[in-house]
């Protein structure tokens, strides 16, 4: 059996049995844990399989055609997460992802138009479904954890002040821009605490209408609105722009235009902000599963690539930081608290779409965990000395947020 010598060149670590069609067993790996087993139904799978394992192995998942017999989806996924080295160096792998560089363009080609329709696939699905695992901000995007606690609101919390120190609001009424302001927690956030002027862009129909009504309900229909834009048409120009969670879905042949309009929409003394997934490897492409069933026209950018980007557009970088594994931990606790609710996810969707999700937030988790994905934090202005030359500054704003804040609370 063909994928049987391909799992065999390819698993060390763990324990791994592979039940075919046929019922007929093979072994792998050198017996530790973890321990799975998983049994395939039919031989189109086993052939799909060998042929795009990126592509099929979740699809096998969702139709039901992959079943675990030992051990659960997360044990095997973390078991190829340990064996991914392998995995990728395999010619075969190596001939399968050469293949998705010749495409990698296209699959990043986000014109206007063809933006919007990719981030309604992710992002205009059913408003109570982020609800059930998100926190009551619905920041979608890589908490802050300080290694103290584990508790998902906090550490939500104090991401938003971490970016808020570093965007340097130190008087009221600054203008800032919020590119890809999700459900308006970002912006809500910085306009409450700072008393910036916020105005903020998204392409989603579901978070634009529950930012606005949430500006509406706080008040601040003065202070704070959320356009349904593109960022490329917005023609202000602000003190500060935050982005976080947005750039993933920009994709590497835009990124000089969007440095160029960030550098446009920029004042001389302003600063910008960028929050991002990230790689610690060389540039690549999008897993094939991710980008057809939860994020087309997505792309995780390497250091390098955008680096490069900011560096043509003439922006200088003054600030760098790495965030290895808080979005490790931000999907455990995502994943965690989808399970607690995953009736309420098959009463608004189906069990095909709660495989979907299960494997999208562990894959997720352990690709932060195992295979080289991170955060990055950029701090980019036009002038070299629009922020401090040292870094006390973030620490310091931080704790009198956070005074100000136990103080409101008592």
């Amino acid at each position: 059996m063909l994928l049987a010598r391909f799992l065999g060149a390819v698993i060390d670590q763990g324990e791994f049995t592979l039940i075919d069609s046929r019922g007929r067993a093979y072994n792998f790996g050198d017996g530790a844990a973890p321990r799975v087993a998983i049994r395939l139904h039919d031989k189109a799978t086993e052939r799909r399989l060998l042929l795009n394992p990126r592509l099929a192995a979740g699809e096998a998942y969702m139709e039901g055609k992959l079943t675990i017999e030992e051990g659960t989806l997360y044990d095997l996924i973390d078991l190829i997460g340990r064996n991914i080295e392998a995995f990728e160096h395999h010619w075969f792998s190596d001939f399968s992802a050469n293949l998705s560089q010749v495409f990698r363009r296209i699959q990043q080609y986000n014109p206007v138009g063809k933006a919007q329709k990719n981030v309604a696939h992710h992002y205009d699905l059913s408003d109570d479904l982020y609800d059930l695992f998100l926190d009551s901000d619905r920041q979608y995007s890589c908490a802050y954890f300080d290694g103290t606690h584990n508790d998902l609101e906090r550490a939500q919390m104090d991401k938003k002040r971490h970016i808020a120190a570093k965007l340097l609001l130190h008087e009221p009424g600054m203008k800032v821009l919020d590119i890809g302001s999700g459900w308006g927690g970002m912006g809500l956030y910085l306009a409450q605490q700072t008393g910036a002027d916020v105005t903020g862009v998204t392409l989603s129909t579901q978070q634009h209408k529950v930012s606005q009504r949430r500006v509406e309900d706080l008040g601040l229909s003065d202070q704070v609105r959320f356009k349904l834009q593109d960022y490329r048409e917005e023609s202000t120009t602000y003190d500060r722009i935050v982005s976080v969670g947005m750039f993933e879905h920009v994709g590497a042949v835009h990124y000089l235009e969007y440095f160029k309009k960030a550098r446009d929409l920029l004042n001389d003394d302003g600063v910008f902000l960028l929050h991002s997934i990230g790689r610690m490897e060389p540039p690549g492409v999008t897993n094939p599963w991710l980008r057809k069933y939860i994020f087309p026209g997505g792309y995780t950018p390497s250091l390098s690539e955008t680096l490069a980007a900011i560096e043509k557009a003439g922006l200088w970088v003054t600030d760098v930081e790495i965030l290895r594994l808080h979005y490790a931990d931000t999907l455990h606790l995502w994943y965690e608290r989808f399970m607690a609710q995953r009736e309420k996810a098959l009463d608004l969707y189906d069990e095909r779409f709660c495989r979907m999700w299960e494997f999208y937030l562990i894959g997720c988790e352990i690709a932060f965990r195992r295979m080289g994905q991170m955060v990055f934090q950029i701090q980019i202005a036009k002038r070299q000395d629009a922020v401090p030359l040292t870094r006390d500054y973030i620490a310091n704003w931080e704790r009198s947020a956070e005074t100000d804040a136990t103080k409101a609370a008592e």
